[in-house]
């Protein structure tokens, strides 16, 4: 991959990796622009954490090759640790610590001495807004809180990449607008940021996405490209969400044993359904309605990133034989 670090913050190349007979990451590839938001989804135990080791220099890899901000993860680990921020799902800053004497560990840690040490802390501080915070114990910050102190400490060595694995797992919605606004900031500066997710609205933020299941990496792209995916919405097929004043649970069986209905994904108080595209609005509104026994509202919706990973991980079900191909379908 010569003369591609000036481009590219990440670069992974058909990369796996074995653990005995294991295969927890199967010929994997991608490439994220300095600057950019790549974000990694996945279900548990589908290799997001053995990639993100790896990139941080933390493991070899089996086969393949990848580079961070330019440097091969074989033979420049320790050089890429320097270069790098971590920040992971559980809170692992010390919390009998306060938020200042937090940020001046990880200064030292760093290798940041005298005014640098100072510049660079207060700098992490007034870009998370944390600054009210500082004589208190990290203990006694709320989740969200915690976690921009999380992502201060990362950054107070200026990386030039920064991984964050579900950096919003389990704080409020508001906190994670917050946080995500501030991950917008450091892109605009430069800095090439790679998140793990489960969530689709934080996804669809991502400049581009994959998706990791059982080892491999099945699909690639900006969101928009991944809601077009034929495989998605085949030919012959389209979608449609169908709300009712009752509540999903009214129908949703019903819904599932309907001939046309391909699959069945709830969303919110509302049901997204795959159909055949010659079945009409009003015959699937009047089916459903009998089994309510309420009115139904159908209107035509474009695929969600949610309906993308539901509709691929449950046709990798069928190809796998797990379940039958018509079980799968409807569940």
């Amino acid at each position: 991959m010569p003369g591609t670090e000036r481009e590219y913050g990440i670069e992974v190349e058909g990369v796996s990796r074995d653990f005995g007979k294991v295969r927890a990451l199967d010929r994997v590839s991608l490439r994220v622009p300095r600057g950019e938001i790549y974000g990694l989804l996945g279900p548990n135990g589908s290799g997001k954490s053995t990639l993100i080791r790896i990139l941080c220099g933390l493991l070899a890899p089996t086969e393949g090759r990848a580079r961070v901000d330019g440097l091969d993860v074989v033979s420049n680990g320790e050089e890429i640790r320097r270069r790098i921020g971590y920040v992971p799902q559980k809170f692992s800053l010390y919390e009998d610590l306060t938020v200042l004497e937090n940020l001046d560990f990880f200064a030292s840690v760093y290798g940041l001495k005298g005014a640098e040490r100072v510049e660079r802390r207060e700098w992490a501080i007034r870009l998370t807004s944390i600054d009210p915070y500082r004589p208190r114990l990290a203990a006694q910050l709320s989740g969200g809180w915690k976690q921009r102190l999380a992502l201060a400490a990362a950054l107070m060595h200026h990386p030039r990449v920064l991984f964050l694995d579900e950096p919003t797992a389990g704080i409020d919605p508001v906190a994670r607008r917050e946080l995500w606004n501030l991950l917008f900031t450091l892109a605009a500066e430069g800095v090439t940021l790679f998140v793990t997710t489960h969530y689709m609205d934080e996804a669809e933020r991502c400049s581009r996405v994959s998706y990791l299941y059982l080892s491999k990496m099945l699909v690639e792209g900006s969101p928009d490209e991944l809601t077009r995916l034929p495989e998605v919405t085949p030919e012959g097929t389209r979608r449609v969400e169908a709300a009712c004043a009752q509540g999903v649970a009214a129908f949703m069986s019903a819904a599932r044993a309907l001939p046309y209905v391909v699959d069945v994904t709830i969303f919110g108080n509302s049901l997204h359904l795959l159909v055949l595209s010659d079945v009409p609005e009003e015959r699937i509104a009047r089916d459903l309605e009998e089994a309510a026994r309420a009115p139904v509202a159908i209107r035509p919706i474009e695929a969600s990133l949610e309906d993308v990973f539901v509709r691929l991980t449950r046709l990798q079900i069928e190809q796998r034989g797990e379940v039958p191909a018509a079980a799968g379908a409807k569940s």
